[in-house]
């Protein structure tokens, strides 16, 4: 592959490439990096389910002793950073990185690629963030070690994936012919775009509510008619419309993924869930919420047996300590049989 240094227009044609051509079949590397949970088929999933099970019970272990885990975060973040460290340190493993790209040679000019062929020389995992669609793809081309997708633009996020599929199945009892419901932003939502192409094997029904400047893009919704999964859209958003939902994952609309500052004032606030509106509710549909949350949910929904939202962050630790084991090959016998648990 070409020299490339950090342009974005780049990496856009990079992503739009792999939108076009890589299927769930297909294998980026040899190595074990997670990019995109479209890869992953229903038995690894459910593997990765009953992993984040076995950390439920012991969170604290030693089976990553004597190894590192790098977390470069080009983005602001706060969870997916912290729950990827305490995953890490949960687990025995050291951590190395950085949270603010200002203090690296990145600043300096240092490309993606030298930046990541430098970190792999002291880490055998890198956890990385990216403002850019396409950038962890193109990291785990490049990268000796393992690449693990914490975000990257508006395209994919993995292991949010799998602690929503954790948090659902946990909620649910079942993934299989659920109601799911998503609001706000899906244009530039990855939590929604990874969501949507894992639940492909367990024949949901999604609702698709946003406005039209925000609404799912076209390339996920024929991803869906291909699959044969079925969607509804909405612009709607009251008791009625949503008294289907086993899940109503709400969104915030991300003003940084924003040029036009006078088009996020107006979709900004034009989703809010109030606590009237749940007055029509199955009774185990259970609210579902990536964070930060800026006033898409009245604080008064906090105590409502719907929702679930900071339960969901914490199952972010168990879903993390099962992708940095699998990433890094410890296998699912492994961590029934491990005898490094600290009570």
């Amino acid at each position: 592959m070409r020299k490339i240094d950090n342009n974005s227009s780049f990496f856009t044609l990079y992503s739009s490439f792999i939108r076009i051509f890589a299927t769930e079949n297909c294998k980026a590397m040899e190595s074990r990096s997670l990019v995109t949970i479209a890869n992953h088929s229903r038995e690894k999933i459910e593997y990765l389910i009953r992993m984040a099970q076995e950390f439920e019970k012991h969170p604290n272990r030693r089976l990553l002793e004597g190894r590192i885990v790098a977390t470069l975060f080009f983005e602001p973040s706060t969870r997916t950073r912290l729950s990827f460290e305490t995953a890490a340190n949960r687990l025995g493993a050291k951590v190395i990185g950085f949270a603010d790209p200002k203090v690296t040679s990145g600043t300096k000019g240092e490309t993606l690629k030298d930046t990541i062929m430098m970190v792999s020389n002291y880490a055998d995992i890198i956890v990385m963030r990216h403002y850019l669609e396409g950038a962890a793809q193109y990291a785990s081309e490049v990268s000796p070690v393992p690449i693990v997708n914490a975000g990257d633009g508006a395209n994919q996020h993995p292991s949010q994936t799998m602690l929503d599929l954790y948090t659902i199945y946990q909620t649910q009892g079942t993934l299989e012919n659920l109601n799911i419901y998503l609001v706000g932003d899906l244009k530039y939502g990855r939590t929604v775009h990874s969501l949507l192409t894992a639940m492909r094997h367990f024949n949901p029904t999604f609702h698709f509510i946003a406005p039209d400047e925000l609404a799912m893009p076209e390339h996920y919704k024929m991803y869906c008619r291909e699959k044969g999964i079925k969607y509804v859209e909405h612009q709607d958003f009251d008791a009625d419309t949503i008294a289907g939902a086993d899940i109503l994952y709400m969104t915030r609309v991300q003003r940084e993924r924003f040029t036009d500052l006078d088009e996020y004032e107006r979709v900004k606030d034009r989703y809010l869930l109030s606590r009237a509106m749940l007055s029509k509710a199955k009774p185990n549909m259970k609210i579902l919420h990536p964070l930060p949350r800026v006033n898409e949910i009245e604080y008064s929904i906090d105590d409502t047996p719907y929702a679930y939202y900071f339960q969901q962050a914490r199952n972010g630790l168990y879903a993390r300590q099962a992708i940095l084991c699998d990433t890094l090959g410890i296998t699912l016998d492994d961590i029934i049989n491990d005898k490094t648990i600290i009570s």
